[in-house]
């Protein structure tokens, strides 16, 4: 069967495909599995998506919209002149997804399913519908995103999860952070707790690496500088929109080497950032997710040591400050991956046939108009099976208490669930044993008595008469 899972981000969207039971591969956008989630609208009308909206950007950067994940809840963007819905820029997006993907699948894939944020409302749970639905995709399933990343986990990495048993999920990715602890079920993974940062992510971590750099250049090119934060003609947008792309990619560089290099348009300078730089900048927003996890973990009733593991997602997790910050305040080492920005999307697509209950949803969704889970009370606490009470044995139950063990019996006798409630009928003793005085009965002991007051009134009869 031909099935198609899709991570729609705030940065970058990610899609899988399977066919007919063959293994899981991503789908390539311009030779990489990641297609940016931009999108540019041309004089023509026109739009484009992805790598060639960024490329067209710096012609008119009014016309594009970099992350439309963000604008969901906006209605309508402008772009350009135009007004147009949100859901019809997410479409754009998915309508990418669907043209690759039915190139490589051969038709169209026969069960889609994405994935969204656990802490999303049916407002924009019904948004992304919407935008599937004009992107000429079939009804697809709805999957929350840490439950389809706890499935991707167990799957691909071996890692043993028994039943009742959590796992923490730490999602950051490029406009939001994530925190999510999720507990295997008989159906599946459902959601224990969740909590999450809407102001924390990579788009946050290339601001603060900006700001750094105007309180450096500022003074000294205050003209040129204002220019780049406030642009008022296309050449300045389209040096702010530069300098925005260069940013990102000397913080994703800063994760592979010590130091960078990043130029600044307009002020013609080549500035220089350190990874030790760029770790003073984002540490405390890193220290702030990792306390969201704490609390998301404590509002699971466990502890972080009490979790299967902690598993980092999404691309900003790469960073390598952000394993070392959950390892130092939560004393547990996260497991990172190669490509954590794949994993969301490749567990959707091996979830198999069971469906979480509560998590992953086949439209039309129902639930709370929230954009929050169900209230904590409604779940039963997690209570790993180390941390319970033993059970008393459950093999031979006695109809009557059994008595208490501190009180040993007078003998010894084999242990008591061995043995019948009943008493023991006693053994008759061997014959070779047998004492008289066991077996006597009440008429041979008359008889003796009889016996004997005889014999002393004859001697008393013999005595008289000798005299």
């Amino acid at each position: 069967m031909r099935a198609l899972s899709i991570d729609f981000g705030t940065s970058n969207t990610v899609a899988i495909v399977g066919n007919n039971g063959s293994a899981p591969r991503p789908l390539l956008f311009d030779g990489s599995p990641m297609l940016p989630s931009a999108v540019y609208l041309e004089t023509t009308g026109a739009m484009l998506v992805g790598r060639d909206a960024e490329r067209n950007a710096r012609v008119d950067p009014t016309r594009f919209e970099p992350n439309p994940k963000r604008r969901i809840d906006d209605g309508v963007v402008f772009l350009g002149d135009q007004e147009l819905a949100a859901t019809a820029l997410i479409s754009q997006v998915l309508t990418r997804v669907a043209t690759e993907a039915r190139r490589q699948l051969g038709g169209n894939p026969a069960q889609v399913r994405m994935t969204h944020p656990a802490r999303w409302g049916e407002h924009r749970r019904q948004a992304l519908l919407q935008a599937a639905k004009a992107a000429g995709l079939p009804q697809p399933q709805l999957i929350a995103e840490p439950v389809a990343a706890a499935s991707y986990f167990t799957a691909m990495l071996g890692t043993q999860v028994a039943q009742g048993h959590a796992m923490g999920i730490y999602d950051l990715g490029g406009g939001t952070f994530d925190a999510t602890v999720v507990r295997r079920t008989p159906q599946g993974f459902e959601v224990l707790a969740e909590g999450g940062l809407p102001d924390v992510g990579g788009l946050d971590f290339d601001h603060a690496i900006i700001e750094h750099l105007g309180k450096i250049y500022s003074a000294s090119h205050s003209d040129q500088w204002e220019r780049l934060m406030s642009p008022t003609d296309g050449a300045d947008r389209r040096y702010r929109r530069m300098l925005w792309e260069d940013a990102r990619g000397t913080k994703e560089m800063l994760s592979r080497a010590s130091q960078a290099d990043i130029h600044l348009p307009a002020l013609e300078v080549d500035a220089h950032l350190t990874r030790d730089e760029l770790e003073n900048l984002i540490k405390p927003m890193l220290e702030r997710t990792v306390l969201c996890l704490q609390s998301t973990i404590e509002a699971a009733r466990l502890a972080p040591r009490e979790l299967v593991g902690i598993f980092l997602v999404g691309g900003s997790s790469r960073i390598p400050l952000a394993a070392a910050t959950i390892h130092s305040q939560l004393g547990v080492a996260p497991t990172t991956l190669e490509q954590p920005e794949t994993v969301v999307a490749e567990g959707a697509l091996r979830m198999g046939g069971g469906v979480p209950r509560t998590q992953a949803n086949p439209a039309p969704v129902s639930g709370p108009g929230q954009a929050s889970a169900p209230p904590m009370q409604q779940r039963p606490p997690v209570s790993p099976p180390p941390m319970q009470a033993p059970r008393p044995p459950v093999h031979n139950p006695r109809p009557t208490p059994a008595p208490p063990r501190q009180a040993p019996p007078a003998t010894p006798r084999p242990p008591v669930q061995q043995r019948p409630i009943a008493p023991r009928p006693v053994p008759r003793p061997p014959a070779r044993q047998s004492q008289p005085q066991n077996k006597t009965e009440p008429a041979v002991i008359f008889g003796a008595i009889v016996a004997a007051v005889l014999f002393v009134v004859l001697i008393v009869v013999v005595v008289f008469a000798a005299k």
